[in-house]
Order: C-alpha cells, then structure tokens, then sequence
C-alpha cells in the first residue's frame, strides 16, 4: 500500500491524498460503507460501484468467521471472489464486536473468549488469530486486534486495556511479519489507538502506535456515546502525533457534521452503519439537511430525493414515491434510501477532498455543517 498526500488546507488541518492499493486508488479522505458479513445492507455490488462510486469496502472478521466461515471463503479465493467485489476491502478486527457482547465474553492476556451470537457456541480470538482469520478473508487493509472501551470507563480500566491492546498489537505485527497473503496481493496492518477519553492516555497509545512504523492507523474507541465535543479532542490530540505521511482512519465516525469536522482536524478514512441504518428507518441525509420521509409532509411531493446528487436513486424516484414504499415496508424502499444515502456520504467526501485542493475547505465547512445538520 502506498499513500500520497496531494494537498492540505490552509484553513485547517484536512488533508486531501491517494491511497493505493493492489485493488485501486482511493482518494481521500473517503467514506467506507460498512459490509458487515460481505454485503452493504440492501445494495448490490454493481450499485456501490456504478451509482455510489464506493472505493473501499468493509468487511467484519466476527461476523466473517462465523458466517460463512474462513473455510468456505478460502475455498472461494477470499472475499473479492467471493462477493464479486473488485475494489479494495477493509476488515475489522472483531475487537468492536467483543466490545459489544460484554455478556458473552472474557477478555484475558491471550487472547477474548467468547459465545456466538448466532447459536451460543464457544470460540476464541487471539492477536495471532485474527490475523490469520483476515489473512484469510483476504482484505487489503487489516485491522490489529484490540479491545475497544465503553463510554463512560474509569481510567484504571482504560489504562490497562489500552497497555493490554498495545500488547496484542505487538503479536499482531509479529504474526503479519512472518506469515504471507494467500491470494497473491499485498495486505496492510492498521494498528487502533485506544486511551478512552483520557488525554495523556490517548498520547501514550498515539505514541506507540505511531513508534510501530506500520503504513497506517487508525483511532479506536471514540463514537461510542461520548460527547461530540471529547470526540473532537481526542481526535485532534492524537493526528497531532500520528505521523504526517500516512492514512488515519477514525472507526465507527459517524454523522455528517461529525465527518466534516474531522476531516478538519487530520482524519483522512471513516466508515459507519449510519447511512444505511438510518435509510432502513426512513431518515435521508441530504445536500439541503436531514429528511424523515415518514412524516406526512412528504406524502405528495412528487419532486426527486435530491437533485444535486446526479444518482439514478437520488434523481429518478420520488419523496412521495419513496415515502410510500417506506411506510408500506416495501423492500425497494430501504434499497432506495440505502443507496441515496450511501451517494450523499460519498458525496460528501468528494466534496471535501475538491475545496481542501481549492483550498477553500474550511470556509465551506463552516457553512456544509449546518445545512447537512438541520432536519427539513
């Protein structure tokens, strides 16, 4: 993998830059839709490629390893062949997912046991693990291991688990550097900085992670219900430290606004349900702010979704159209919604990515934040 930097913003801390990889270039910064289990909720293949233009794609090594199973996609030559997608893949650790079934799991130095969601059955992660596991998948770009927070945690604990994380990164590096991909192109450790909310923490992991000289990182543990405002600082603190010439990557990151204001301070990568799982609700983010299409407003307007997009979804259907096939719980309307609102996150990005080399991002922020926050 390889990174330029093409320009930053005079305003601000953004930057705008080209991510290589065997799969193709991703411009950034860059928005990721989330595939869990190898498919984004509602959308095919071909409309994330011809209708959104997504670059990259996530994938999840819990969900992955337990449905299909590593077997099964090994059998298929990884996950590109097994899904059909061409472009580049990035795959979560399984470290969120351990987060999240706090009743089902025991974190210990080795490694996190822990019961399947799907029919209760035993399973253990290690750092050495999961590597192979995304090894297997196949991605592009592979998440370290580590244990993500909870909001709000007692410092002793963040503290612990972020020296317990940067443990585990180490037999992350280790075992990348003595095994080999499986399907002939090149795969890229991102170690996470964890510290929770706490300052010097977030420094401390900052440091190591970027001591690592691994060819990116990303930034752990936030958006998982803590103040926007800490949000930002975290963020800030830590592209402060993190080196200059290489992608970081904010996990789990988030609204519009959140995006926006992010990318001010350094991130170059985000990925969040967000977009689709608010669309399978009925709410559209759009260029003009945030849509309900269940509210009866929209039931006859029979003008497009969102004009400025250019989309085939956004352009062709209906607010009064789509908000029937919502509110009946037609299929076609999550689709719809989906794709719309994949468009608009993507659009978003491209956006930024064009003012920072115009060198007028910060000035369309400021106004960007509000339009894209305001409910119509």
């Amino acid at each position: 993998m390889n990174f330029n930097l093409i320009a930053t913003d005079p305003g601000s801390k953004a930057r705008a830059g080209t991510l290589t990889t065997d799969h193709g270039e991703i411009p950034t910064p860059i928005f990721m839709p989330v595939g869990t289990a190898g498919s984004v909720k509602a959308v095919h293949q071909r409309e994330l490629e011809l209708d959104i233009d997504a670059k990259i794609i996530l994938g999840n090594t819990y969900h992955l390893y337990l449905r299909p199973g590593i077997e099964l996609l090994q059998k298929a030559g990884g996950l590109h062949q097994f899904n059909g997608w061409n472009r580049p893949i990035l795959t979560d650790s399984g470290g969120y997912q351990v987060y999240s079934l706090s009743a089902n799991r025991k974190i210990k130095e080795e490694g996190v046991a822990f019961k399947s969601h799907i029919d209760g059955s035993k399973h253990h992660f290690s750092p050495e693990s999961v590597m192979d596991i995304q090894r297997t998948i196949g991605a592009d770009i592979i998440m370290a291991f580590d244990e993500c927070t909870p909001y709000p945690c007692e410092y002793g604990y963040a503290r612990k688990s972020m020296h317990m994380t940067h443990r585990w990164l180490e037999r992350c590096v280790t075992r990348i550097n003595e095994t080999e991909p499986k399907y002939g192109y090149r795969q890229t450790l991102f170690p996470i900085v964890q510290g929770s909310v706490y300052k010097d923490l977030r420094k401390e992991s900052a440091e190591f992670i970027a001591n690592q000289q691994q060819q990116g990182n990303a930034i752990g543990g936030l958006s998982v219900g803590e103040p926007h405002e800490l949000m930002y600082e975290m963020t800030d603190l830590v592209c402060g430290i993190l080196p200059h010439d290489k992608p970081r990557y904010l996990m789990g990151v988030g609204t519009p606004e959140n995006i926006l204001e992010c990318i001010a301070l350094g991130v170059d990568m985000f990925d969040c349900v967000m977009p689709t799982r608010n669309a399978r609700n009925g709410m559209l983010f759009t260029t003009q702010g945030i849509i309900n299409i269940r509210n009866e407003k929209w039931k006859e307007d029979l003008s497009p979704i969102d004009t400025e997009l250019g989309g085939y979804a956004s352009t062709f259907y209906t607010k009064a159209y789509l908000r029937h096939l919502v509110i009946n719980k037609e299929i076609l309307g999550a689709q719809i919604a989906s794709i719309h609102n994949l468009a608009f996150y993507l659009w978003l990005v491209k956006q930024a990515r064009e003012r920072i080399i115009e060198g007028t991002f910060t000035e369309w922020k400021n106004k960007m934040v509000k339009i894209v926050s305001q409910r119509l």
